[in-house]
């Protein structure tokens, strides 16, 4: 299968990197989310990204822009500063930290894309050993604090009743939407 990049026809094997892989150059640093915790590397990266990839895909959680799976992103050398980065917490190792960084500070995906892998995580938790995935966006991009605050909100609802937030039949799910825009449908 082709592509078209910059002028040039090119292979698609050339565009991403191989699945189940780490490549640090074409990673995002991790932010101050993860910040003092123990961010993942290597194998425990690829191993917790794979399940991304899986419960993404359940949950449909895409990248209309580029039409893939969300988690596909960390294997798109064209992007190699967008993706996921993920730490587990120091002072509870049942806590996994993702981190989002968008292609540009005005994805305006952000919002709906982070939600959508809150709820594939935490919706689909028989597929990994985390009690909770706490997802943030990485604070380049312009919407930061509101996203992370509907985050941290939907975060602290899934702690207290053990269902998805805004989910059929979930408590609070008929709150009104907030001002930054509409929840997502993931």
């Amino acid at each position: 299968m082709t592509g078209f990049l910059g002028g040039f026809a090119r292979d698609e094997a050339d565009l991403f990197d191989e699945p189940e892989t780490y490549v640090p150059e074409h990673l995002p640093e991790p932010g101050p989310f993860l910040e003092g915790e123990a961010v993942l590397t290597g194998d425990e990266h690829a191993a917790v990204h794979a399940i991304a990839r899986e419960v993404f895909e359940e949950r449909s959680v895409y990248d209309m822009t580029f039409n893939y799976n969300l988690a596909r992103l960390n294997r798109d050398t064209r992007h190699p500063t967008a993706g996921f980065r993920y730490a587990v917490e120091r002072d509870d190792p049942a806590v996994l930290r993702a981190e989002f960084t968008p292609t540009t500070p005005f994805c305006p995906q952000s919002n709906t894309l982070t939600i959508g892998a809150f709820r594939a995580w935490n919706g689909l938790s028989d597929r990994h050993d985390y009690s909770l995935v706490r997802v943030r966006v990485a604070p380049m991009h312009q919407r930061a604090d509101s996203i992370n605050d509907r985050l941290a909100d939907l975060e602290e609802q899934y702690r207290e009743t053990g269902t998805i937030p805004d989910e059929p039949g979930a408590p609070g799910a008929d709150r009104p939407t907030d001002a930054d825009g509409p929840r997502s449908p993931f």
